[in-house]
């Protein structure tokens, strides 16, 4: 079976970038927009907010690229960790969270396809626990809401590693880069956040609580 020309490396592709190559900010961006995408809008709940966030993120890696150190971390953790202030520095100018919306159909399908598509795998590398909801009980649409509201009702730094260990599949390591905090934190932080997923789960459905909580 032909597996095709290895992908091109993102510091590759980024000293291109610095160089001057347009085409090689177009593959950074298409390689990493969708992922930041999806931080910014399950962070935000709001689809504007996480447009322009998104666009924000990949301003700031042509203006300032330099910053980025391969020593300390991947691009991708980079990238989130930009994502990360700019979303703070919003909230923080405009003083009020955004709640999620009510009626968030591209939401309810963005979490259902972030569970069912992709790789096949829900492991990152470090021992950690399949996502929250098995990915058959995503045939319901009941379920998909209720984990998103789940979420979305979590603090925002429980929510974080939910976002980056579970739905991005990030390592320890990588998210602990993103987020400027110790490995360790991560680890404490994504075991409490599973815990208040669950106990919200369980809340809304206690007849599913076995088969929809992960270990």
């Amino acid at each position: 079976m032909n597996k095709g020309v290895d992908p091109i490396d993102d510091g590759v592709l980024l000293r291109r970038m610095m160089a001057g190559d347009e085409g090689a900010f177009t593959l950074l961006y298409r390689r990493r927009q969708p992922a930041i995408y999806r931080f910014a809008l399950h962070m935000s709940g709001n689809v504007a907010v996480a447009e322009d966030v998104t666009q924000e993120v990949f301003m700031t890696l042509i203006r300032d690229s330099k910053r980025f150190d391969p020593a300390r971390g991947t691009l991708g953790g980079f990238l989130f960790g930009i994502t990360r202030n700019h979303l703070r520095r919003r909230w923080e100018q405009e003083r009020n969270s955004h709640p999620l919306p009510e009626n968030a159909d591209e939401l309810d399908a963005l979490l259902s396809s972030c569970a069912a598509s992709g790789n096949g795998k829900h492991s990152n590398g470090n021992g950690a626990s399949p996502f929250i909801v098995r990915r058959d009980d995503f045939t319901s649409l009941e379920t998909i809401s209720r984990v998103r509201q789940a979420i979305g009702t979590l603090p925002e730094n429980y929510r974080e590693v939910v976002v980056l260990c579970e739905l991005e599949e990030m390592s320890y390591e990588e998210a602990a880069s993103a987020l400027h905090c110790p490995v360790g934190t991560v680890r404490s932080r994504l075991h409490r956040a599973r815990a208040l997923l669950a106990e919200k789960l369980h809340d809304d459905q206690p007849v599913r609580r076995a088969s929809a909580v992960g270990g």
